[in-house]
């Protein structure tokens, strides 16, 4: 990102850069982390966890649908509240939350109530994390402003690289007896910590102009997301009957009258929850449908992948923490290099995502050729060829969707962009457990490989779908900026 970049009249006058801002960068990276691990913990642990505390091959996809659906559905309001409230106060009342719901998770004596926690840490994170990207905006000037986004990229990736690790091993260390709860336990001290720095390091931050909450307009949102996800996960369970078709076919109906009722309150003077003149940046509207499908294929292959390397190959929950660190690894390598080449623009993200497709036919290919006696080491090349796609897919990816977005619309695109991601993950988890769970059922013993292959499969061509959306994003993550001033 160059530094003359063109901005409006307006803001010749900016007052100077905040004084803590890479204090305070470190706090919203801190909740950034207890995001990464409690999204990622729960594909480690479990199989640990419904064997402890019981339940359906459905409780699996739940634990992390859940904690997705619930921030995804909340996350486009947490923005909101950051503007009308204050996004300092509304990020120290959603670290608050977040570590309760810890809490809650950790205690949880049955899969319903483990679920139901799952749920809250959502809620409160759909709080806590909006307000990070807003804060930012304001406090980096805009020659910093590539540096501060790009460090979200290693600590994407260090987390990746630590969370399946760190959950394996408190599993497997059983401290104090307390097994797979201490994965929840460790958020405590963290979510602690970021409330008592967030106290001293964030700023006063709030739009100029707040708007009211669409109440609506959260009902209708909500309810789409539900009706979309709820039957891919438990539709399975009873059979596939016609209410899970009956239902998701509604959820489209349900948000079309989203977009609707959005577009018919922003003409008539309201205050609505995801501002339309947002769908008019190219940039912002091929951001959504890229992140859409990409992390719909991410996590729902991190689920299934840590599922067949536990139920399949009879891995402890800490090896199969360990077999990911080469694509952790690869997502920093990919990272950096991305840095390199970012004035290549668009080209870097739509690289990564063929460089992602060829790692995920390599891990095919790794399957198919060495069959059940696989080893962790031959998954290494495949798994590293992953990571440095993805890691050069994500580093210029929200530079890019968010370039062109105007002060008075940093509310509701960072909700709305986050709430897309998360959305896309527990999109992700239902459909390719569903599809995994399909194929395994009903056999004494079932093909995993094959069923892990039939998955591979989907990613890749999901991957060369985003490889298409891309086409919508600018070439260069200033362009549209630039061209609208």
């Amino acid at each position: 990102m160059t530094a003359d970049v063109t901005v409006p009249a307006r803001s010749v006058a900016e007052p100077p850069a905040y004084r803590w801002r890479w204090a305070a960068l470190a706090v919203i990276l801190a909740a950034e982390v207890m995001d990464l691990l409690d999204a990622m913990v729960t594909n480690i642990a479990s199989p640990t966890i419904q064997a402890e505390l019981g339940g359906t091959a459905a409780t699996i996809q739940w634990l992390g649908a859940a904690y997705t659906l619930s921030m995804a559905v909340g996350l486009i309001t947490g923005g909101r509240l950051g503007d009308i409230f204050g996004r300092r106060r509304m990020f120290l009342i959603g670290a608050a939350g977040f570590t309760v719901g810890s809490l809650l998770c950790a205690v949880a004596q049955s899969p319903e109530l483990l679920v139901g926690a799952r749920v809250v840490q959502g809620l409160f994170g759909a709080v806590m994390l909006p307000q990070g990207l807003g804060m930012i905006k304001e406090m980096f000037p805009p020659k910093e402003m590539g540096a501060a986004f790009g460090m979200f990229g290693p600590v994407m990736g260090l987390s990746s690289v630590g969370g399946p690790i760190l959950a394996g091993w408190l599993i497997d260390a059983d401290f104090f007896g307390t097994g797979w709860r201490m994965i929840f336990l460790i958020n405590l001290p963290l979510g602690l910590a970021a409330v008592i720095a967030g106290l001293r390091f964030l700023p006063e931050s709030r739009s100029p102009h707040p708007l009211r909450l669409d109440v609506p307009g959260v009902i209708l949102a909500s309810i789409a997301g539900l009706l979309l996800v709820f039957p891919l996960v438990q539709g399975r369970e009873d059979g596939w009957p016609v209410w899970s078709f009956v239902m998701m076919g509604a959820s489209v109906v349900v948000f079309a009258g989203f977009g609707w009722f959005e577009s018919r309150k922003s003409r008539t003077g309201g205050d609505p929850l995801v501002v339309p003149s947002l769908f008019r940046k190219r940039a912002f509207t091929g951001g959504l449908l890229t992140g859409l499908v990409f992390f719909s294929a991410m996590s729902g292959f991190m689920l299934v992948f840590n599922l067949y390397t536990q139920i399949g190959l009879g891995y402890s929950t800490l090896k199969a923490g360990l077999v990911m660190i080469p694509w952790s690894l690869g997502m920093v390598a990919g990272f950096g290099l991305a840095q390199t080449v970012a004035r290549f623009g668009r080209k870097v993200l739509q690289g990564g995502v063929l460089v992602m497709t060829l790692g995920t036919l390599g891990v095919l290919l790794t399957i198919t050729m060495a069959g059940a006696t696989v080893t962790a080491w031959q998954f290494v090349p495949a798994l590293a060829v992953t990571g440095i796609g993805m890691g050069l897919l994500m580093a210029p990816f929200f530079d890019i969707v968010l370039a062109g977005v105007e002060q008075h619309e940093t509310g509701s695109a960072s909700g709305t962009l986050t709430a897309v991601q998360q959305l896309g993950g527990a999109f992700g988890v239902a459909l390719l457990g569903t599809v995994f769970f399909d194929l395994v059922a009903g056999g004494p013993n079932p093909d995993l490989a094959g069923a892990m292959r039939v998955v591979l499969w989907v990613v890749a061509g999901m991957l060369l779908l985003t490889f298409v959306t891309a086409f919508l994003l600018p070439r260069k993550a200033r362009e549209e900026a630039l061209e609208g001033h």
